[in-house]
C-alpha cells in the first residue's frame, strides 16, 4: 500500500519560510519522479515543482523560482519543499505527487498515480 505523508504546513507572516515534507512507504521511491501541486480555495489544482529521480533535474512554475527549492532523500524516501520568501498568493494546500513516468516536464496531475492528503499552507499579509 503506498501513502504519501505530508507534513511542516502552517500559518506563517508574508516574507517568511517554512520548510514541507512528504515521506514515502510502499514504493520504489527512488524510480519515481516527485513534485508538489498545491490548491487554493475555489482554484484547481496546479503543478508547482518536480523534481528527477536522481535529484537532478528539477521544474519550476514561474511563480516560486527563486523563492521555493525542492529537494529528496531516497535513502530516507522522503522529499522535501522548502519554501522562502512567502507571499499570501501562496495560501493554499500543498500536495506532494508521486509519478513512475520520471520526466520533469510531467506537470499534469493526471500524470501522478500516488498522492498525499495535503497539508495546509496560510500566508498571512
Amino acid at each position: 500500500q503506498v501513502q504519501l505523508v505530508e507534513s511542516g504546513g502552517g500559518l506563517v507572516q508574508a516574507g517568511g519560510s517554512l520548510r514541507l515534507s512528504c515521506a514515502a512507504s510502499g514504493l520504489t521511491f527512488s524510480n519515481y519522479a516527485m513534485a508538489w501541486f498545491r490548491q487554493a480555495a475555489g482554484k484547481e489544482r496546479e503543478f508547482v515543482v518536480v523534481i528527477s529521480r536522481t535529484g537532478g533535474g528539477t521544474n519550476y512554475v514561474d511563480p516560486v523560482k527563486g523563492r521555493f527549492t525542492i529537494s529528496r532523500d531516497n535513502a530516507k524516501n522522503t522529499v522535501y519543499l522548502q519554501m522562502n520568501s512567502l507571499k499570501p498568493e501562496d495560501t493554499a494546500v500543498y500536495y506532494c505527487a508521486a509519478s513512475i513516468l520520471g520526466s520533469t516536464w510531467n506537470t499534469q496531475p493526471s500524470g501522478y498515480g500516488y498522492w498525499g492528503q495535503g497539508t495546509q499552507v496560510t500566508v498571512s499579509s
